[in-house]
């Protein structure tokens, strides 16, 4: 095999070393990247819309209190009760929906069924209070037991999530403990390669080029060739050789013709 070759291969064998290096630690910090994406898109998601209805159903709660007990019978204070109410439903129906749509953990598909259940009976004893005599009979007979189991299932919903933010982020910190291990190995190992190409070739050449030098000393001596090549560069040996032969050959060569 030719020597070019010989580096080429040597060559392109080093730019795999480096290229699979650089896959096999792209592929793992993506991984990593993706699964702590998840954490923050799906649980935190959860998370968010659980502090919000938290939020509307307390305002929903004040706004039937408000016209259930608030001695201030005027228009004006029951449109600004209406208004709050319509608000915090629009704020729990949007936020109920993004729920309903981003379940990702073990039971709080159930967590949820249970909220749309209480809710559309809130909403119904919500109507009745407003509407009927005796609201403030229903508000503490049944309302406030519906209100008060609303706000432990969101609670459910969100010790949920949260609970599985701090399982993933535990899973988390374990991968990252794991692809470090395998990134150190991977290097080693990518090390381990590259020391010996570095090792070999200079190696080789050195030793190709060392045997050549001295082949052409003692061939010099061979036939008796006196030379002083004062260098370690076997390169310079090997062309300063060349030289005296040629010399001597065409020394020679001129000799012939000069008797013909």
């Amino acid at each position: 095999m030719m020597l070019k070759k010989k580096l080429s291969l040597g060559l392109a064998f080093l730019f795999i070393i480096i290229f699979s290096l650089v896959i096999f630690s792209s592929y793992y910090i993506q991984k990593l990247s993706k699964e702590s994406e998840n954490i923050l898109r799906n649980n935190y998601d959860s998370i968010v819309y659980s502090k919000k209805m938290f939020l509307a159903l307390d305002d929903m709660k004040i706004s039937v209190l408000g016209r259930v007990f608030n001695h201030d019978t005027t228009r004006e204070a029951s449109r600004r009760y209406a208004k709050l109410f319509e608000s915090g439903k629009a704020v729990f129906d949007r936020n109920l929906k993004a729920e309903n749509n981003n379940i990702t953990e073990v039971h709080e598909k159930e967590y949820v069924d249970t909220l749309n259940m209480n809710y559309r009976r809130f909403l119904e004893l919500c109507g009745r209070i407003v509407k009927g005599p005796a609201g403030g009979a229903i508000f503490f007979k049944e309302f406030m037991p519906v209100y008060e189991s609303m706000r432990q299932t969101i609670g459910s919903i969100n010790d949920v999530n949260m609970h599985a933010v701090v399982r993933k982020n535990q899973l988390t910190k374990s991968d990252s403990a794991n692809i470090i291990i395998y990134m150190a190995l991977i290097g080693s190992v990518c090390i381990v390669l590259a020391l010996g190409y570095f090792w070999y070739f200079p190696f080789y050449i050195s030793n190709s080029v060392s045997y050549l030098s001295n082949r052409m000393k003692g061939l010099l001596k061979s036939k008796g060739i006196s030379h002083e090549i004062e260098t370690d560069d076997e390169l310079h040996i090997m062309l300063e050789s060349i030289n005296l032969l040629e010399n001597k050959y065409s020394l020679r060569e001129n000799k012939r013709k000069k008797k013909d």
